[in-house]
């Protein structure tokens, strides 16, 4: 009877199926922004480059930066962000209300890019990551832990970054624009990088059986310290611009090459060819070293710095935010951690749009617009497929019955 008592109990708690569980975390709002972001704004920047439609408040390349790391980037590090400090907090992040009022604060942003108010979009896009920060703040300032803090500081960076690029943009000078991408990218390649070393490892021992993933304390604080180098090296050319920074570009980036790529031997990700969940990770760290061989490569003149920057936005970012949304999202849906045709599929689509957009003008300069235009079809089709099969289940509770 006690059990029984029990059971009824536990079913009486359950939330219910058709419940709205969409406010219920971070992830679970921002995840889908972010797909919808990747389906709808870089097929609108090919469109751009290719004459079809005009530029909105950022002229050119800018706006399709702009949305590539205040948009969907964004988008993506607040869903994960909100959903870990929770764990790693022991307290709550943002929902219901003031996780609404966030999410449409970032709809907004994107929505005032097109409109004739450019102080208004420099004001909603700045306010987004400083909101971010305050709610992570606050859940990791409660914690026991420390360890955290700094990506409120990296929040912090980017809404830095955002200034700057809009108010390059509002007529605050052109050095402005200059230091804002590199930062932003600088801080997104950081995040990447700390969290691929936290969970790359894992996962794959985890996941792979055979499979020995190693760390190395020294090595581990001398790849992300190379990084924190190179993002000083290139804050110092934009501030101050002189020849005399190239040197310790190169030897940032050289230092970087090294200890990443050692990182990613010493991860074993060919043993992973059997776990689609696991082997995407591998191949976005892949992405991250291919990013810093073509700076490096671009350093020396033997390449276009744009290739290298799309190894990391398309490659690094697009493969590694899909992967891990594919893999939170199951597990924050009370769902088996087990990628299925659908997301094997979308995992080749992300890697056949970095190599369409990077490989090929690497070939065959003069086939640029067909990269451009071929790469945004294969990422849109990407992350379209994730929302078909995502969206319906970030709306609806988890389906072990369990919060969150």
């Amino acid at each position: 009877m006690a059990t029984q008592f029990i059971q009824i109990e536990e079913i009486r708690r359950a939330p219910p199926a058709d419940r709205l569980a969409l406010w219920d975390l971070g992830f679970r709002p921002f995840y889908q922004l972010a797909g919808l972001q990747a389906v709808v704004s870089v097929p609108l920047w090919a469109a751009q480059f290719l004459g079809l439609l005009p530029h909105p408040v950022l002229a050119g390349p800018l706006w399709h930066a702009h949305e590539m790391v205040f948009g969907f980037a964004l988008a993506v590090v607040i869903g994960f962000l909100f959903t870990a400090g929770r764990h790693w907090s022991g307290q709550p992040t943002p929902t219901g209300r003031p996780l609404m009022a966030l999410a449409a604060l970032w709809v907004a942003a994107r929505v005032l890019m097109w409109s004739p108010w450019p102080w208004a979009a420099a004001v909603a896009n700045v306010a987004v990551p400083l909101a971010a920060a305050w709610g992570l703040g606050r859940a990791l300032h409660r914690g026991p832990h420390r360890r955290n803090h700094f990506f409120v500081l990296l929040l912090l960076g980017l809404a830095v970054a955002a200034a700057s690029l809009h108010a390059s943009a509002l007529g605050a000078g052109a050095v402005t624009a200059t230091l804002a991408v590199p930062l932003a990218l600088d801080v997104l390649l950081f995040m990447i990088a700390v969290m691929g070393g936290r969970v790359i490892p894992m996962f794959s021992q985890n996941g792979v059986p055979g499979l020995r993933a190693t760390r190395h304390p020294p090595l581990e604080r001398l790849a992300l310290g190379s990084l924190l180098g190179l993002g000083a090296a290139d804050a110092l050319q934009a501030l101050v611009p002189t020849p005399h920074w190239a040197p310790l570009q190169a030897l940032m980036l050289g230092l970087a090459l090294a200890t990443h790529g050692l990182r990613l031997v010493l991860w074993q990700g060919w043993k992973s060819g059997r776990q689609p969940l696991v082997w995407v990770l591998h191949l976005a760290y892949a992405w991250l070293c291919v990013h810093l061989a073509l700076r490096l490569g671009a350093w020396a003149g033997l390449v276009t710095p744009g290739l290298a920057v799309h190894a990391l936005t398309v490659g690094t970012l697009g493969t590694m935010t899909l992967g891990m949304m594919t893999r939170t999202a199951l597990g924050h849906t009370g769902r088996a951690l087990r990628a299925g045709a659908l997301e094997t599929t979308a995992y080749l689509l992300i890697t056949l749009a970095a190599l369409l957009r990077v490989a090929l003008p690497l070939a065959a300069p003069g086939w640029l617009p067909l990269a451009v235009g071929a790469s945004s079809v294969a990422w849109a089709l990407a992350f379209g497929l994730f929302l078909v099969r995502y969206a319906p289940w970030l709306w609806r509770p988890r389906a072990d019955g369990q919060p969150g």
